[in-house]
């Protein structure tokens, strides 16, 4: 990964953690020549630095929009839940 594209990650997750609640699938649709592993990868990476933080908050937001976000991508298991 460039350094190059690490701060368009790092800028786009900037936009998702200031945007409107709700608005993230437009923010997230509006640069969908970043949507790939990478930026899953680096969601993980600031969540993990916000945790350590104390900040939770973001932390979960992350981790919550990088498996959703990975799912669609389809980097992440679809594990039928059990009944």
């Amino acid at each position: 990964m460039t350094a190059q594209r690490e701060d368009l990650y790092f800028n786009l997750i900037d936009q998702l953690l200031r945007c409107p609640n709700g608005q993230e699938p437009e923010v997230l649709e509006a640069q969908p020549e970043l949507l790939d592993a990478g930026l899953v990868q680096t969601m993980l990476q600031v969540a993990t630095g916000f945790a350590h933080q104390d900040n939770q908050d973001g932390a979960k937001f992350l981790i919550h929009v990088a498996r959703e976000l990975s799912k669609e991508l389809g980097l992440y298991p679809d594990i039928p839940k059990k009944e």
